[in-house]
Order: C-alpha cells, then sequence, then structure tokens
C-alpha cells in the first residue's frame, strides 16, 4: 500500500469506453488507478505501479489476459498481488480456465458499478486481514526468541547522554539496527546498522548482523589488544565474508568507539551515511571510506578521531532520514538535518530533529527511521 493508505489498481482494458468508465468508478471510491491497454504493457506497469491489485480483461490485443496472468505467475515477485478478470464472456470454460490461473474473481463488465466496487473492496480486505494476521503471527514468534535489533532503554556512561530515536516502516521491524556495548567504565561502543530491504526480510538480516558484530566486540576484548572501531569492522567483515547467507546482503553499518578518559570518539563506517559533528556553531559531515561489509576481505578499514570538548554532540542516521519526502516529494536530505541540529532552542535536541522531520514529511515515513545523538556533557 502506499504511504497515505490508499489501495493501488491496476487495470487492464483495451475498450476506451469501459477502461474510462471502470477507473473512474475506482477513484471515485478511493483508490488510486493506472491504466494499460494490452498484457504487454500491463505487465511493464505491474512492475513500476507496484499495485494491491489487478483487474485485467481477457480478449485484448497483442497479450491477452490469460497470457498476462502467466507472465505474472511466472515472475516470483508479483506472482502473489490479487487478480481479478474483466469480461464480457461468462462461458463455462474461460472462467474455468481464469480459476485454473489461481485469480480470486471474475466480474462481468454490465455489472452495477456498486456491485464491482463491493467485489473489489471483498478482496482487497480479505487480503489486508490476511497480511494482519501473518505479521502478528511473527511478530510473535520473534518475541518469543527475545530477539530485539533496537533496545528499549538508552545507556548509562557517565560523562555522557546517549539517546536514540527509532521509528520501524508501517511499524513493522525491519532493517535498521542499534546497539550499544560497553567495554569498562572508560570505552563503549555505539552501532548503527542498516540492512537493505524493508520489514521482516530485512530483520532476519538486522538480528544476525547484530549478532556479528557483537561477536566481533567480544573477540576483540578477549584479545587483550586496543580496541578500535576499524578492529572491530574489519573483524565483523572477515566473518561475513565466510558466511554465504548473507555475505551478499547489502547493509551498512557506523562505529563509534567513546573513550571517557581521553575524550574522543573514534569513528568508523562501512558504506553509511557521514555522522554529523556539532561543536555549538558549526556542523560537519564526517564520512568514512569504507567499502559495504562482506565485498572483500581485505577492505582495509580504517579510524577517524574526533576530539570532544564539553557541549559536543555526535548524530548517527539512516537514510529513512535523509530519503523521506514532503508533499511536494522533495527529500529531507543534509541540509534538513543539519539546519534542525544547528537551531538554537531550549528543547531537547532529538525531540528537535523528531518534531521537525515528522512535520517536514508529515508522519509519512519511506523507510526505517533512526537516528542516534551522543553529547559530551
Amino acid at each position: 500500500m502506499t504511504t497515505d493508505n490508499k489501495y493501488k489498481v491496476l487495470l487492464v482494458e483495451d475498450d476506451e469506453n469501459i477502461s474510462r468508465l471502470f477507473s473512474y468508478n475506482i477513484k471515485k471510491s478511493g483508490y488510486e488507478c493506472e491504466l494499460a491497454v494490452n498484457g504487454r504493457e500491463g505487465f511493464d506497469l505491474t512492475k513500476s505501479f507496484k499495485p494491491d491489485i489487478i483487474i485485467s480483461d481477457i480478449m485484448m490485443p497483442e497479450v491477452d489476459g490469460f497470457e498476462f496472468r502467466e507472465m505474472l505467475l511466472n515472475d516470483p515477485d508479483l506472482r502473489a498481488i490479487p487478480f481479478i478478470f474483466l469480461t464480457a464472456k461468462g462461458a463455462e470454460e474461460d472462467i474455468l480456465k481464469g480459476y485454473d490461473l489461481d485469480i480470486q474473481e471474475y466480474i462481468i463488465k454490465t455489472a452495477s458499478p456498486k456491485i464491482i466496487m463491493a467485489k473489489l473492496s471483498a478482496i482487497l480486505k480479505s487480503g489486508e486481514k490476511e497480511r494482519i494476521k501473518a505479521e502478528g503471527e511473527v511478530q510473535k514468534a520473534a518475541d518469543s526468541m527475545g530477539a530485539k535489533v533496537v533496545p528499549d532503554a538508552f545507556p548509562n556512561f557517565d560523562g555522557f547522554v546517549i539517546k536514540h530515536w527509532h521509528v520501524p516502516f508501517h511499524n513493522i521491524p525491519g532493517g535498521d539496527f542499534i546497539d550499544y556495548f560497553k567495554i569498562d567504565e572508560n570505552n563503549i561502543v555505539i552501532i548503527l546498522g542498516d540492512v537493505m530491504g524493508k520489514k521482516w526480510g530485512a530483520w532476519y538480516f538486522a538480528v544476525a548482523y547484530a549478532g556479528y558484530v557483537r561477536s566481533a566486540i567480544r573477540f576483540a576484548v578477549q584479545s587483550n589488544e586496543k580496541i578500535t572501531a576499524s578492529e572491530i569492522m574489519n573483524r565483523v567483515n572477515a566473518s561475513l565474508c565466510e558466511d554465504e547467507r548473507i555475505s551478499e546482503v547489502f547493509v551498512t553499518l557506523s562505529v563509534v568507539l567513546l573513550n571517557k578518559s581521553d575524550s574522543t570518539a573514534n569513528y568508523c563506517g562501512a558504506g553509511d551515511l557521514p555522522i554529523i559533528y556539532y561543536d555549538g556553531s558549526e556542523a560537519s559531515m564526517i564520512k568514512s571510506k569504507g567499502l559495504l561489509l562482506g565485498f572483500s576481505k581485505d577492505a582495509g578499514y580504517e579510524d577517524v578521531e574526533i576530539k570532544l570538548k564539553p557541549g559536543d554532540e555526535l548524530y548517527m542516521i539512516t537514510d529513512g532520514i535523509l530519503e523521506s519526502r514532503n508533499a511536494n516529494s522533495v527529500p529531507y536530505e543534509n541540509e534538513g538535518i543539519i539546519k534542525s541540529i544547528k537551531q538554537k532552542s531550549d528543547e531537547d535536541s532529538v525531540e528537535r530533529v523528531k518534531r521537525e522531520f515528522t512535520e517536514y514529511t508529515q508522519g509519512k515515513f519511506e523507510d526505517d527511521v533512526s537516528l542516534i545523538y551522543v553529547k559530551m556533557n
């Protein structure tokens, strides 16, 4: 579904009068509607428009409705979209052939608009109920595993304020993950990752990646060597290159090691967005040059050391913040977040960014949204 909760309907019909009549009633009922004149055009539009349901005529030039349906069934990304045949023919063999192609319903072109829209609404509502039920079952399974990719509480690290803000896409756990690992009284590791994709498919890999990062930190601690952000990143990368299950899954990762004794932030990134350093007057983007994880065993990740003083702030963000758009489809991007950070007020910094970003996008986020805030007292 689209971000404003309108269902998207693809109508494939070569008769212009019928197409106009049906599209008028579909839009009047509050749905988005795109039109195609044959199965070939309908197949191409399905891939770009990503409809919630397809209504297609049978008798059409070039590629007819049956052929169009078979094309969809042969595409694993499109086969599950609910499908309705629109036809003037009521012959038994045509109806049986349609149901053999796993369609949801037949609609006769001469049926009243009320009947047509009632059938369309019933199929969409039924699919929505099944989706909610399935998501609920997955959520129960995830809860029973105790697998969380974002902690409920903020860490307590003397001398610093550390907070995060996280909103999963459509309130379904997804690919962003946040973690904190307190090494000792002087050092804490802050992790922000973003697995490509959305919802449960990305969440599964986020759980796996979060586990790899924690294992890399434990190994580094046990080795009694000096721990750095780049060492953690290199260990994670080496492990991923040996795991075929997730080595080809795109993920960005930011690692920040705070050291209280020398007032430094040791940063390393892998294909991530820059972190933002704000000294009270200027906000600068600090970008690492690290490759995406799992692409090369010899990635050679390097550290960026930031010397902190009281009042300095660090912001770590995922692309859900920069890529979400306003009503005019203009992304929030770097300028938006920098403007929010630099705005002087008595309002809590995280609450200010959260409020301004939500107002800018009218609360319609286009991906998982994650932000980690660090301030030295």
